[in-house]
Formats: C-alpha cells, structure tokens, sequence
C-alpha cells in the first residue's frame, strides 16, 4: 500500500486544524511557532498540491471555505492517528532506553549532582535522568510516597522510616554584606547572640532551615526571621545588600567570598554548623542498577573531595 501523491502533509493539515480552531491565520502561525506569511505559504503549496482552494483570503483575514472544513473533518483522526502512533514510538524508546527519576534538594541539585550524574554516564551512556529540585521536606515526601526512585536531602537527621546513607557533611558559614555591621567587627558571634538576630531564612521544609533552626534553639528560641525565601539565590541577594545575616552553604557562597561580595563572619568558641547530605528512599525498593550505582559514585566522589588538600 502506497500513498496516492496528493496526500497533504500532516505537519500543514495540523496547520489548518489549527486555523479552525482558532478562527485566523496569525492565530494559528503562533500556535506552531511560525510567521503569519510563512504559514500562509505553507497552506497556499497544500492548495495547490490537492487542488482545492482551502482558505477565502480577504482584507479582514482568512476563512475557511467548505472545502477547508471539509478537509479539516476529515483530517482530525488522522491527526489523532498520527498523535497515537508518535506515542507509541516514544513508548518504545522508554522501554529500551534506561532511565531515572531521582529529586533533590536545591543545593544538592544546584552544586553536586551534575560531578555524580558525570560520572554516572560513564558507566551508563544511554542513561536518561529525569531530576527534579525541591526542598528537603517536598523531597522526603515524595520518596515516601513512592513517587521517586530515589531522593537526595539535606539536614541534620534521616528522615524517618526511609532508608539512607549519608554522603557527605556540608558546612555552614555566616554571612552578611559589606556594608553590614557585622562585616568589619573583630569579635566573632556567639551561638546565643546569632539565636537573637533575626536572619535570612530559607523557607520551612528547608533542609539548611532545619539544621540551623535545631543548632539555634539550643542558646534560646531564634528571633523572628528578618525575611524567608523560597531560594538561597534570594538570600544571598538580600544580604549582599547589607539587610540581616544569612547562614548558607559553604558550597554556594565560596564565589562571593572570594569576590568580596559577602564576608563570612566567624563563630565564638568554634562552634561549626554543618548539615549532612544524604541519598534517601522508600525502604521496600532500596536503590539497584542505575540507582545503587548513583548513591555509590556520590559517595566516593564526596569522600574524594573531602580529603583533598585545600
């Protein structure tokens, strides 16, 4: 079976759907990422190659004319046929093509995943990682809902009833911005003094909060947040500009430390706050393959970078 040489294009008869759905031409060039002018053209080589004049072009705009409609009705299961056919095939790639789904907290994310998921296509080329961000708490969550493979978070307890392995300690550092008192003072802060200052926090479900929180409330009930982001992006930001002290990762403010941009402000009686990275998930499907060899590899890697000199 052959097609006869007047069949239309599926991608210009999807086009014209498109027009009667809409009601204009311009409406429908949007829809498909094109110009007004090149998806008239397009329409204009369908008319032409099956003979009939599909649209009346006037002064106002463009209309269907019977025989659009017509081939607009007739051309909908193809294009629901074709839509049918472009799943399965997509389909067929999932089942072959090996894949992952983990969610990871923020700074995990943002600063260690992509040196872990490096090294993972290493060994798995062909590998297709779908990773998603949120905090601690959404990540913990989800894992025990089964609704990912696999969670990494941060914070200074596992969660409970999970399985997990901690990778790695993460240190925590005060910060504030230039033209902050804090910025030029000699005297390092106490824990009780820090506990009283109202700070930039991330926001509750933060694995960075959580840590910080429970260290804090040890010297006393911490103050009343001076602002709460959804963000360490944010926080930063705000304390650049000199509003309250912030208490981050090492690990996303090295950069602005170096620059000058944000001074980091010592702790009395070296007190160190630190935040543990754990891989996390539901403990009747403990990782395996992919999974297994991720949590392995992160593991090393972090343990690695911990021992090199600095």
């Amino acid at each position: 079976m052959s097609l006869p040489p007047g069949t239309p294009d599926l991608e210009v008869l999807d086009l014209l759907v498109s027009v009667a759905e809409l009601g204009s031409l311009g409406a429908a060039a949007r829809r498909h990422g094109i110009s007004q002018p090149a998806a008239g053209m397009r329409i204009k080589a369908l008319e032409r190659r099956i003979r009939l004049r599909l649209l009346d072009r006037g002064p106002t705009g463009s209309a269907l004319t019977d025989a659009g409609h017509t081939l607009v009705e007739l051309g909908r299961p193809v294009l629901a046929a074709a839509l049918e056919l472009a799943e399965g095939v997509a389909a067929l790639h999932r089942v072959a093509r090996p894949s992952l789904r983990i969610l990871a907290s923020t700074t995990i994310a943002d600063h260690r995943i992509p040196h872990w998921l490096n090294a993972l296509r290493k060994i798995y080329p062909e590998l297709a990682v779908e990773l998603d961000v949120a905090n601690s708490r959404q990540v913990t969550v989800a894992v025990r809902d089964r609704e990912t493979e696999l969670g990494f978070v941060e914070g200074p307890h596992p969660p409970a009833g999970l399985g997990s392995r901690v990778l790695v300690a993460d240190e925590l550092v005060v910060v504030v911005g230039r033209t902050h008192p804090w910025a030029t003072r000699h005297r390092p802060v106490t824990p009780r003094e820090l506990a009283d200052t109202p700070l930039l926090w991330r926001e509750k479900g933060s694995g960075t909060r959580d840590t910080v929180w429970e260290a804090l409330e040890i010297h006393g009930a911490p103050a009343q947040p001076a602002a709460e982001f959804g963000s360490a992006a944010a926080i930063l930001t705000t304390a650049r500009s000199g509003a309250a002290p912030a208490v981050v990762s090492r690990l996303i403010v090295a950069h602005e430390l170096r620059a000058g941009t944000l001074h980091e402000v010592p702790l009395a009686d070296g007190v160190i706050l630190t935040r543990k990275f754990r891989a996390i998930w539901h403990r009747r499907t403990p990782p395996s393959g992919p999974a297994e060899d991720l949590v392995e590899l992160a593991a090393r890697i972090e343990q690695a970078r911990t021992n090199r000199p600095r």
